[in-house]
């Protein structure tokens, strides 16, 4: 690969060195860096490729950092990090200790907004406008680069509906692809569709009567047409919006023909672009499927569940249901909070509504869930996929605070399975009827059973609500977990020298607890330990404190759990590590009591 401009590029300032006719072999050259590196090393892929020329053109134009750039949920802003800084550390990109996977302002001072969920580039960038012009600084610029899909978004509709009153320094960049993670649905898209084939009277332009100044829709690989449009925007002044058209994973012809699957591809050849197949060996299948399933399984045989998501179907698995029974499965977009509230609004009219949702996106919907659902005691049933460490997408994406915002909500139960089992057993019993919502959290990953769709698939039995069962009887202390991260326990348990000292007990219900088993454990038991793959602040091992404290019991308590800090991105095994949950640690402690 031939990098002779790259490597010469190390900040914008360089960039801006080079004439305008050099720029699109650096953009060949960007692309086949991004390809070669995520190849090899994993990451989004298809999103980045997608915006090469943009990006250059932005540093190019702007004089970035003093000019603030803000990428939305941060997807594609690999080209970004590139070129400026972190060419030489993209290599160790999402991985423990290296760069994070979205901009970071930490990290860069050219990230100028941490992001990593969808939505807050029109805010933010709005909010920096507003200051700069309190503080009399009325040449910076201020430019948000906003998907298709997250502009459809509650929020961004905010940031535009309030930059329309202002004489605010923003530009607003639409990177139209059609699609986000999965293609991108409802009205808005069929507008800015009709908008780029030319069908849309200018006169209709919902951007315009916005008070906005609107340009486009323009090819946002025709770098020279980006330069050109730019160069005019960054002397016109208020707020503005271009339109930019693009295709997302352009460069590698799989990527362009395979969005969905190209958005995160893990390992590939970076020459052919075929996805290295995974081991033959046979696994556990991922909960998301064992969910997806379960639901569509349970819907073929109940006409009144629905299903519903917020532009997760693929990532979900709704999407089984989505193709079988598309009347009833519904991606609503990126719209957590009309989710929930679709959710609830279904509910008060007897269906019975799974609506799935990552646990870091309903952060986003709480109160929504409070508000719409608990305080009704509406039976929406909430299924939390990603719960606890994920991963590679670290801080702004570990499922790690639902058992706590959670727990503290009346009406409202909380559980945990311990593996696929449970999971096809609670979601068959929440749909049998509830007399309150209740969240099923599991995580991102595989369970542990290889031949759960043909030995247990379909298999059902009813959960009862609250009630927590012994794994494994002992003599002086007891372990007390909470869902899959319970196999750490047994795991650790197994390799002890004398594990009869210590009992095994799985709590899947958060809320309510048992209580009658817990009068029990804390009868006979001089040490507990709680375990979870929440935050301790506030979730399941304060819920056991409280209870002791409550009811007077001395003994010895430790809760182990995510501690009271941002967990930032590596491996799954190496964040539990650095948490003191993974199975070494736990013989580590386990051994000591």
């Amino acid at each position: 690969m031939s990098d002779n401009l790259l490597s010469s590029i190390n900040y914008p300032t360089d960039l801006r060195e080079l004439h305008e006719i050099q720029l699109p072999l650096l953009a060949k050259e960007l692309r086949d860096f991004i390809i070669d590196i995520v190849s090899v090393k994993e990451g989004h892929l298809g999103a980045s490729l997608g915006v090469v020329e943009l990006t250059i053109a932005l540093h190019y134009v702007f004089n970035t950092p003093d000019d603030l750039l803000i990428w939305d949920v941060g997807h594609q802003a690999y080209g970004h990090k590139i070129l400026t800084g972190r060419r030489e550390n993209f290599h160790t990109n999402r991985q423990l200790g290296g760069i994070s996977g979205f901009p970071k302002r930490s990290e860069s001072i050219y990230d100028a907004f941490g992001v990593g969920h969808s939505s807050t580039s029109i805010s933010a960038a709005l909010g920096m406008a507003i200051a700069s012009n309190l503080k009399g600084d009325f040449e910076k610029q201020h430019i948000a680069i906003i998907g298709d899909a997250s502009i459809a978004s509650g929020m961004a509709f905010e940031g535009l509906n309030h930059a329309g009153v202002t004489d605010a320094n923003l530009l607003v960049i639409l990177n139209d692809n059609a699609i986000g993670i999965d293609p991108s649905v409802g009205a808005l898209k069929d507008y800015l569709t009709a908008v780029k084939n030319g069908k849309n009277p200018r006169q209709n332009n919902m951007i315009k009567s916005l008070n906005i100044d609107y340009s486009g829709p323009i090819d946002g690989h025709d770098i020279f047409a980006v330069i050109k449009e730019l160069k005019r925007l960054q002397k016109a002044k208020g707020p503005k919006f271009l339109h930019v058209i693009t295709t997302k994973g352009k460069g590698l012809k799989q990527a362009e023909e395979d969005q969905v699957k190209y958005h995160a591809p893990g390992k590939f050849d970076a020459k052919s672009g075929e996805i290295y197949l995974k081991s033959e060996e046979k696994l556990p299948p991922k909960y998301q499927d064992v969910f997806g399933l379960t639901v569509l399984d349970l819907a073929r045989k109940n006409e009144k569940i629905i299903g519903i998501t917020p532009a997760m179907p693929s990532g979900s698995s709704l999407k089984f249901m989505m193709d079988a029974l598309p009347h009833r499965a519904f991606d609503v977009g990126i719209a957590e909070q009309h989710a929930v509230t679709l959710s609830a609004g279904m509910a008060t009219q007897g269906m019975i509504v799974f609506c799935n949702i990552y646990s870091t996106f309903l952060q986003r919907a709480y109160d929504q869930v409070i508000h719409d659902v608990a305080i009704q005691k509406l039976p929406v049933i909430f299924c939390l996929d990603r719960a606890g460490l994920v991963g590679e997408d670290g801080a702004t994406h570990h499922g790690v605070f639902d058992l706590a915002y959670l727990r503290c909500i009346p009406n409202i139960i909380i559980y945990s399975p311990l593996n696929e089992i449970a999971l096809q057993n609670i979601l068959y019993t929440a749909q049998l009827g509830l007399d309150h919502p209740i969240a099923i959290r599991y995580p991102r990953g595989r369970g542990v059973i290889v031949n759960w769709q043909s030995q247990h698939f379909g298999k059902y039995e009813k959960i009862e609500i609250g009630l927590a069962s012994c794994l494994k009887k002992g003599t002086k202390t007891a372990v007390l977990s909470n869902g899959p991260i319970g196999k750490n326990v047994t795991l650790a348990l197994a390799n002890l020298n004398n594990p009869n000292t210590i009992a095994h007990y799985d709590f899947a219900f958060v809320k309510p607890l048992d209580e009658a088993e817990l009068h029990s454990i804390f009868k006979t038991y001089k040490t507990v330990i709680t375990l979870e793959d929440g935050v301790v602040s506030g979730g399941f091992g304060t819920a056991i404190l409280e209870f002791a404290s409550h009811h007077n019991y001395s003994a010895n308590i430790k809760t182990l759990g995510i501690p009271d800090e941002f967990i930032e991105h590596g491996t799954v095994d190496e964040l539990q590590q650095y948490c003191n949950i993974d199975v070494k640690s736990l013989e580590i402690i386990f051994s000591t009591k």
